[in-house]
């Protein structure tokens, strides 16, 4: 039986976006087939702009040197490495209606769904987190 893991982001700043996809390129490195929802404060994790410019939690500036120390690959790198892994992305259709936001605005090779798509991946998931 194989693994599938099946992740809901809708928390958008940098922590979520470590947690998210530390998590799910772990998941695709072990094989298993990998699918996230991103809605709400989510999409900015894949959105081209506020992808590369995501907020650190009050208080905790001061790590964003030690995730360059440590050489953590930045989010839009661990997004690439993610795609490139087979990881499935999918935007919520409503969250992006409601937020007047077009396909256009997010990176290439996501899919845009509603919680419908989501679901008939994660109905039979091993694993489901959210963040």
């Amino acid at each position: 039986m194989s693994t599938k893991v099946a992740i809901i982001a809708s928390n958008g700043g940098m922590f979520d976006a470590y947690k998210v996809f530390n998590i799910a390129t772990a998941s695709a490195a072990t094989d298993a087939e990998v699918a996230i929802f991103f809605t709400f404060e989510g999409l900015n994790l894949i959105h081209k702009q506020a992808n590369q410019q995501l907020s650190m939690p009050a208080g905790k500036e001061h790590m964003a040197e030690g995730f360059a120390k440590a050489n953590v690959p930045s989010i839009p790198e661990l997004v690439g490495m993610a795609q490139e892994m087979g990881v499935k992305m999918i935007a919520c259709q409503m969250t992006m209606d409601v937020m007047n936001l077009q396909k256009e605005a997010f990176i290439d090779g996501i899919e845009v769904g509603g919680a419908v798509t989501f679901l008939d991946f994660a109905k039979d998931a091993n694993i489901s987190l959210s963040f």
